[in-house]
């Protein structure tokens, strides 16, 4: 199987499926409205990437770490953040829930979600970035881990106005504050603890290995456009 070849069929066995999921979760979603809004950004997103393809495609380590958010996002949206029944099914599997042994007093799905996009969206985002910005070394990761602070940041100020915009029980699905006067800062807060988690990680493999994969992908991809077809085929499969 060519690399080309296998880099399609991962692409689309992700969207199938996603397509699966989405479907499945759009079924009676527990605020029809909430869900509605949560899934506007997916799809603004989604259409972003597909109009970008030509002239970026991400590595499918990251559309790989891209499906495994927006999966844990459209579980949100579907029971709406507040209310995800973790706990419920943590309890049936091992007889426990784990509020109670850590203490709880609030539903945490929305605090995982938001430390997971720090945790799994920092690598695709510096892929990004080293091609849409040029930098380069330790400016690339800084980089990635401001552009996570800065649009979990712009995130919080959309839901401020959506809320505020419907008001009632529309708005506190969609925040999901859940009384936390402090909710905003204590999610944009996971969400960059996530990403210097997870460009930490990736700077010590870099490290090791004494390449930079991510910005090997990045040199396939300019090579795919034209100016180093010699490196792009090759390394499209990473």
């Amino acid at each position: 199987m060519s690399d080309e070849r296998a880099y399609r069929q991962h692409l689309f066995i992700l969207l199938g499926l996603f397509a699966v999921l989405w479907l499945i979760l759009a079924i009676d979603p527990h605020n029809r409205r909430d869900w509605a809004m949560e899934n506007i950004l997916v799809l603004v997103v989604g259409a972003g990437m597909v109009m970008s393809h030509r002239w970026f495609r991400f590595s499918r380590v990251s559309l790989t770490l891209i499906f495994l958010f927006v999966c844990l996002h459209e579980l949100g949206a579907h029971y709406s953040y507040a209310k995800v029944p973790y706990d419920d099914w943590l309890r049936a599997l091992f007889g426990q829930g784990l509020d109670e042994t850590l203490g709880w007093e609030r539903n945490q799905f929305d605090r995982l979600v938001h430390f997971c996009y720090g945790l799994l969206i920092a690598y695709p985002a510096r892929e990004a970035l080293l091609r849409g910005t040029g930098a380069r070394g330790w400016w690339s990761y800084f980089i990635a881990v401001d552009f996570i602070l800065s649009t979990s940041a712009m995130y919080e100020l959309i839901e401020w106005i959506g809320g505020d915009y419907f008001g009632g029980e529309e708005a506190e699905a969609y925040i999901a504050a859940q009384g936390d006067k402090w909710d905003a800062q204590k999610d944009m807060a996971l969400a960059g603890i996530g990403a210097l988690i997870a460009l930490g990680i990736c700077a010590a493999v870099n490290l090791r290995q004494g390449r930079d994969l991510a910005l090997d992908w990045v040199r396939a991809q300019a090579g795919a456009d034209g100016r180093d077809r010699s490196d792009g085929s090759r390394l499209l499969a990473r």
